[in-house]
């Protein structure tokens, strides 16, 4: 048995190829699934299986395209009623690749359909070597049951089970292999390692640790981090089957005039892609700036309108080719066009642009210092918010801007802050499609601010993604 483990940055996604002597599966394949026809094709592997753990919330599939290109079957949860074509799985189902035997658990609690695969290798042993955890297990954490509002305490129940009364029976050798790591939304406190054992698990991790269901159901429905716009669509294109690479829209090139012409068509949103510091200097008005560096999959299907045409403005036409790509996962499909050279040829069309002014840590500490007016707008997650933050700032996490922008004064000068700048970038171009004057990015953002002496250092900014909770939990 061959277990290769391949890794989405940003979404945090882990999927795998299994494979023995001549045939593999694909574990939670992601949307472009290249990498696993050319992984296979190295390994001299024919892709026999796709294995689906469950309806995915925070990215869409590949299991479609993958099955069309390779003719594998699609193994998923029969209580996913999913209505594409594939093999329904429920407990204590078993099939075989090569030596290798794979029952099925399910491991509800995440999403009521949740199935683990447990591998035994008869070629090595009698006894379960690994286990494909999807979203049940994490390494240090469990998957967050609250994204179904209404059921949240029973999913958290369930979730308790399949824990303690089946995973917790595994081997403690054991390996198990889950669908995300550190970075991932779909649960609060993962480790930053990307695979472990059930023993070590069964030791560290505070879920299994958490032996009161009453606390563990709470421990797991309250003060969660709040879940993206595209969790709540992506497990339902999941289920019903993406629509395939081959029928989306091509990515083309639009010189400034047609661009500018496109804009002004109804349905449209602007996706500013370049580097922060690039889009104060000079940016389309109107658009939304996410930092193809920073988080991009996630926030794109935060915040962009699902039912848009998205044209881009990139920093070059491979960084356009990549973020459709990156915004295709997360289900964000109308991916049209591109500005072709970019802001250099706009300007040099004569046409109008917006500006947001980048503040350096000292610029900020120097106008807070003189006692200049100013709202500092601290656009973190809550968690981060209080582990440090400068005084008399405002916590509003950059997407509850769409909304809360209401909250504050648009003729006011507004100064906006992140960990370092990317996500503070976002909160501002927000802002000012609202109207909001005088808007400005801290550069750095907190990270400079407190490697400046200004504040405490942020345990979060190292993974600005990734709440820190473990403590928390610890404390109860």
């Amino acid at each position: 048995m061959i277990i290769q483990q391949i890794f989405v940055g940003g979404l945090a996604h882990s999927s795998y190829l299994m494979g023995g002597d001549k045939i593999c599966a694909v574990i939670d394949p992601r949307r472009d699934i290249g990498i696993y026809l050319d992984a296979a094709k190295a390994s001299g592997w024919q892709i026999t299986h796709i294995l689906e753990t469950h309806l995915h919330a925070d990215f869409i599939s590949g299991h479609l395209d993958l099955a069309q290109k390779t003719g594998a079957k699609i193994y998923a949860p029969k209580s996913g009623k999913c209505e594409f074509d594939h093999i329904a799985l429920s407990e204590g189902d078993t099939f075989k690749i090569e030596d290798m035997e794979i029952k099925v658990l399910e491991t509800p609690g995440h999403t009521p359909e949740h199935l683990s695969y447990v591998v035994t290798d008869h070629s090595r042993g009698e006894e379960p070597a690994a286990v494909f955890t999807g979203d049940t297990l994490f390494v240090g954490d469990v998957g967050r049951p609250d994204l179904f509002p209404g059921i949240a305490p029973e999913l958290a129940s369930k979730l308790f089970h399949s824990l303690h009364d089946k995973l917790a029976k595994l081997p403690d050798f054991c390996e198990v292999y889950p669908a995300h790591g550190a970075g991932s939304l779909c649960g609060r406190s993962m480790s930053a390692k990307r695979t472990s054992t059930i023993g070590y698990e069964k030791k560290y991790n505070y879920a299994f640790l958490t032996k009161e269901k009453d606390k563990f159901i709470r421990l797991l429905t309250t003060d969660m981090p709040e879940a993206p716009d595209h969790f709540s669509r992506c497990s339902e294109i999941n289920g019903k089957g993406p629509a395939q690479e081959k029928d989306l829209p091509a990515l083309v090139p639009l010189d400034p005039v047609s661009f500018a012409e496109k804009v002004e068509e109804k349905n449209v949103s602007i996706l500013d892609i370049r580097s922060y510091d690039a889009f104060g200097g000079q940016h389309i008005r109107g658009a939304y700036h996410i930092d193809f560096g920073g988080n991009f999959s996630t926030f794109s299907g935060w915040v962009v309108p699902p039912d848009a045409d998205i044209l881009l403005v990139p920093a070059n036409p491979e960084q356009a080719r990549e973020a459709a790509v990156a915004l295709r996962r997360v289900g964000l499909d109308r991916a049209i066009g591109y500005l072709e050279g970019g802001m250099f040829e706009w300007a040099k069309a004569g046409l109008p642009a917006g500006h947001i002014s980048q503040l350096s840590v000292p610029e900020l500490h120097e106008r807070r210092t003189v006692g200049m007016p100013l709202t500092i707008i601290d656009v973190r997650a809550d968690v981060e918010f209080k582990t440090g933050h400068i005084d008399g700032a405002v916590n509003v996490p950059a997407p509850d801007l769409r909304r809360r922008y209401k909250e504050f004064d648009p003729k006011s000068p507004i100064v906006v802050i992140c960990s370092t700048g990317h996500r503070s970038s976002l909160a501002a171009s927000l802002l000012k499609q609202h109207g909001f004057e005088d808007v400005s990015n801290v550069a750095g953002g907190m990270t400079g601010y407190n490697a400046a002496g200004l504040g405490t250092e942020c345990l979060l900014c190292a993974a600005p993604h990734t709440p820190l909770y473990r403590q928390e939990a610890d404390d109860e």
